[in-house]
């Protein structure tokens, strides 16, 4: 049965593809330039921003997995999320595949982040949250008209496995860390804020495609249910680091503020309702149904660690 990763080149896809080939040999990667992460791979190049190619991409695959991330750019996403996901869905619906689309909880603003669960309800508060609320709902709407077969798999951020340059608390904490800077947290450090360890993210993602009852629902994806702070997740770094426990919060009007000299902050900034507030994210209903006990994030922390020090050792090796 072939399955099928759209942007397997990235933090997830690429963890996904090892939790697959439990499930099957007959594993398509598609990205601009993939590669192959276990030896049956078949690899696809393409560029999804074109119909065609997500046409012939899904064309064959019994289940689509999207684990795409465009530039985090609100014009670039408001120009290329929509019309993405609408020829992922007409594909997956033309050719009978299944569709599992990796999610972020963008589409849920305010206080509504505080516990987030399955059943929170759409309330986007930013302009990204806008543009992901109108990708949820394009799957949601094909699910209950045209009946494709469907998941939404939320995640919070994440680290771990290959996830660096794209994970907010690897740029926070461990990249000030190691260089003997001070970490950073955005607004108030107090406050609990759930992360999502991507090995866990991936194989729940992978568990929830290839099981028939899961299908035509939104999952949260496994996340260790502990609530720490954001001082307590420097903590962590700090610990496995050996490292000074120093660290900064970035006010909101700052992170504004340099956003006018910084494009990413710039970005960021309308995010802040995250770090404002308790964000805790529940994976209750993945973790009953696949009695599955997620890794704890002081493990997880651990973890990446040594997977960026082996990343390391490999490179200065080769």
């Amino acid at each position: 049965m072939k399955q099928t990763i759209l942007g397997a080149g990235g933090a997830i896809g690429v963890e996904l593809a090892k939790a697959l080939a439990e499930y099957t040999t007959d594993i398509k990667l598609v990205s601009r330039n993939p590669k192959k992460v276990n030896e049956t791979d078949t690899l696809f190049p393409a560029d999804l921003t074109k119909k065609e190619e997500v046409f012939e991409a899904v064309k064959g695959s019994a289940i689509t997995y999207v684990a795409i991330g465009f530039p985090y750019k609100t014009s670039t996403w408001k120009e290329q999320w929509t019309p993405f996901i609408q020829n992922v869905v007409d594909a997956c619906l033309k050719y009978n595949s299944k569709l599992v689309f990796f999610d972020n909880v963008y589409a849920i603003g305010g206080n509504n982040v505080n516990h987030i669960t399955e059943s929170s309800p759409i309330s986007p508060t930013s302009k990204k949250g806008k543009i992901r609320a109108a990708v949820d709902q394009i799957i949601l709407e094909n699910m209950e008209k045209n009946n494709l077969q469907a998941i939404i798999a939320r995640s919070p951020d994440f680290f771990g496995g290959t996830a660096t340059q794209s994970s907010m608390i690897m740029n926070l904490a461990y990249d000030n860390l190691v260089k003997d800077k001070k970490a950073q947290w955005f607004c108030n450090a107090k406050l609990c804020h759930s992360m999502g360890y991507v090995p866990d993210l991936a194989k729940g993602t992978a568990m929830l495609g290839n099981k028939a009852d899961a299908y035509n629902q939104i999952w949260n994806l496994p996340t260790d249910p502990q609530r720490i702070t954001g001082e307590e997740w420097i903590n962590l770094f700090v610990k496995e680091l050996g490292k000074e426990n120093k660290f900064t919060v970035l006010p909101n009007w700052l992170v504004k503020g340099i956003g006018m000299f910084v494009p990413i902050m710039k970005e960021l900034a309308e995010m802040n309702y995250q770090y404002d507030r308790d964000y805790f994210f529940d994976s209750a209903k993945f973790n009953k149904y696949f009695n599955y006990t997620p890794t704890t994030h002081a493990v997880a922390v651990k973890q990446a660690v040594k997977q960026i020090n082996d990343h390391q050792d490999k490179t200065t090796i080769s």
